[in-house]
């Protein structure tokens, strides 16, 4: 986590980005059959939380994310919403 904070923060500081496109790859999850990485769905979270932070210093907040990989279903599905419960926070109660 604290290395893809370092190469984001980096690259987003030299690049100063008007807008972050976000290729939302789920094939670094464990349960994949194609990736290597072992990362667990909740995982995605602070991932998502570290690149929005960056959309929101840069470019207010325009951020577009598209769906691009993830092999195994189960472990998709459950790091995809892990991804838009991070993106898309459930409003207060009332």
């Amino acid at each position: 986590m604290e290395a893809f904070h370092n190469v984001l923060s980096d690259a987003a500081e030299r690049s100063k980005p008007e807008l972050v496109l976000l290729s939302a790859g789920f094939d670094a999850h464990h349960a994949d059959p194609v990736g290597s990485l072992g990362l667990e769905s909740e995982d995605y979270g602070p991932l998502t939380q570290l690149i929005e932070d960056v959309a929101n210093q840069y470019c207010q907040g325009r951020l577009i994310s598209l769906l691009e990989g993830g092999y195994n279903l189960n472990a998709l599905a459950e790091s995809v919403a892990v991804h838009l419960e991070t993106l898309v926070p459930k409003p207060p109660a009332a």
